[in-house]
């Protein structure tokens, strides 16, 4: 990932070093699109909380931004690495210093130049406390990142500067393997001050002032129905664009979205009935895609909800109630018999399938067993006061509705009745009432997931610090912190993996959170479009995507 001395990385180097996170590009093809309509619609699963650059924290917005914006470099098809705004950088021989050089033809979708100050201010932006991003401490890896946005140091503080309209300079607190890709993410895309300054919180929410950098520009949006794309004329890659359309449907509901499919209002859904997902893959009809992700549960487990009452706040915060929960729960019986998409039970929180630096897996171990153990989960509960769930209060699962996660969570439900004796009742909301609900930690346990950011996994661990932007729960443990703290700043590998292990040993003592699956992406695609790039980092992009029928 980080190069090893201060010199101009080639493109190729590049390709070949740099495994990474997130964002486009897809390899061309040679085959003829002429005569055919180049557009492409897309079920984003639900209507996006925000596509604030800033402030996005789902998928779902976080596929629109990968769309229309660019960062310093992008991600290829093969998770690698490619220059993109910034056509080369160098790296300091101690990997604390990068310097990023702009292309000068790279062009916002009005026509106006990328600069290196766009750059500068978006960060600063996601960093200012009055900003209130929950990905803030994705940019704590900047040289006073966390003071600021902690209020312990200045704006002019932080290790980024323009240098120049085309070079941007990067002070970072420690090496970071994975910094390169991480310019690739949502939050490090570049902003135009002229147009965020004059609505901070709401300027993303117009269509005439969502300008941005990348192969797609923002022309209708129908709220809680549609946005629609065109491909931008100012982009510098524009030649390699093949689509001149993407319409981003947000049918929450998987009935609804299939139907869509079927009847072909919609060309690519990923929002698919479980009891269907076999059968559409063994047709063809559907594939399934590899997915660096966790499904789980959060545990609110701190004191930002006076609703909860006592006796609920009391259970919440009960470590031997959270592990009774997490054993009365058959993961293998819910992946056999309710998602049916090739899902792994997750016996840990890191995925088995992320990736350490050198290319090996990181997977710590396995914290307890696929199929549950409901004697231990009833001795559990009985140690913390509730025998047999006697005296136990009910409790309530919130999801974000669809029948996917309903089947899921009633499934729990069925469980902790049989193997714990106590009553849970189940609460469906839209999805940004979930997301909003979760970041507010206004719920008893709601379901979850987290998608990598980039490959690594630092990814996963560093929300649960204390106070961290995600850390939904409210959880706070010093001994993780310091582990995650040391992780970040150690330059020995060996020591890093071992500090991540002794973090996640503690996580999953502690539990705020609640594992269920790791997750497989079963996607339903027309065979007539080519080139689509669904990354297992959870974004879709279609710089490279044509139609060909």
């Amino acid at each position: 990932m980080l190069k090893r001395r201060l010199t101009k990385l080639s493109a190729a180097l590049i390709s070949a070093l740099l495994v990474g996170s997130l964002l486009a590009g897809c390899g061309s093809s040679s085959s003829s699109t002429s005569g055919t309509e180049q557009k492409v619609s897309y079920n984003l699963g639900a209507d996006p909380q925000t596509i604030d650059p800033g402030l996005n924290n789902s998928i779902e917005g976080g596929t629109v931004i990968e769309n229309a914006f660019e960062g310093l470099v992008d991600i290829d098809k093969n998770e690698k690495v490619v220059p993109g705004v910034a056509s080369s950088w160098d790296i300091s021989a101690d990997k604390l210093t990068y310097t990023f050089h702009l292309r000068k033809n790279a062009k916002w979708s009005d026509g106006k130049t990328v600069k290196a100050q766009d750059f500068e201010f978006a960060w600063k932006r996601a960093l200012a406390p009055e900003t209130a991003s929950d990905y803030a401490y994705q940019l704590y890896y900047l040289k006073n990142g966390e003071a600021y946005n902690n209020g312990k140091a200045s704006k002019d503080d932080v290790g980024v500067k323009a240098v120049d309209d085309y070079t941007l300079k990067v002070n970072l607190e420690a090496p970071a393997p994975y910094f390169l890709s991480l310019t690739a993410f949502p939050t490090y895309m570049p902003l135009r001050q002229d147009i965020v300054s004059k609505d901070n919180k709401g300027w993303a929410t117009k269509k005439e002032n969502y300008v941005s950098n990348g192969p797609f520009y923002m022309t209708d949006w129908k709220l809680k129905a549609t946005m629609t794309f065109k491909k931008n004329p100012n982009y510098w890659n524009k030649n390699t664009v093949k689509l001149n359309s993407i319409t981003y449907y947000m049918l929450s509901q998987e009935s609804s979205a299939t139907a869509a499919f079927t009847s072909g209002q919609v060309d690519i859904n990923d929002l698919i009935p479980s009891v269907q997902k076999s059968a559409l893959i063994k047709k063809g009809d559907a594939k399934a895609y590899p997915y660096y992700g966790t499904y789980f549960f959060d545990v609110n487990v701190g004191d930002k909800d006076p609703s909860n009452g006592a006796d609920i706040t009391k259970v919440l915060k009960d470590q031997k109630v959270r592990e009774a929960l997490s054993l009365a729960i058959d993961r293998e019986s819910i992946v056999k018999n309710v998602t049916k998409g090739g899902e792994k039970p997750a016996t840990s929180f890191v995925p088995s399938s992320i990736k350490l630096a050198d290319g090996k897996a990181y997977k710590n171990k396995d914290y307890y067993p696929a199929k549950g153990d409901a004697k231990k989960a009833k001795q559990l509960l009985a140690e913390a006061g509730y025998p047999d769930g006697k005296g136990f209060p009910t409790l309530q699962i919130m999801y974000n509705e669809g029948s996917n996660h309903q089947d899921i969570v009633q499934a729990l439900q069925d469980m902790f009745k049989k193997n714990l004796n106590i009553n849970v009742t189940l609460q469906s909301v839209e999805r940004k009432v979930q997301l909003d609900n979760l970041t507010k930690q206004q719920y008893q346990i709601c379901r979850a997931s987290w998608i990598a950011d980039y490959n690594d996994p630092m990814t996963f661990m560093d929300m649960y610090v204390t106070g961290g932007g995600n850390n939904n729960p409210g959880y706070s443990n010093p001994e993780y912190d310091a582990l995650i703290k040391d992780a970040k700043s150690t330059t020995d590998a060996s020591k890093r993996i071992s500090d991540m292990h002794k973090a996640e040993d503690i996580l999953m003592k502690d539990l705020p959170i609640i594992p269920i699956y790791e997750y497989t992406n079963v996607v339903e695609v027309k065979s007539y479009v080519k080139d689509l790039h669904k990354s297992p980092l959870g974004f879709v992009y279609f710089n490279n995507t044509y139609i060909q029928k």
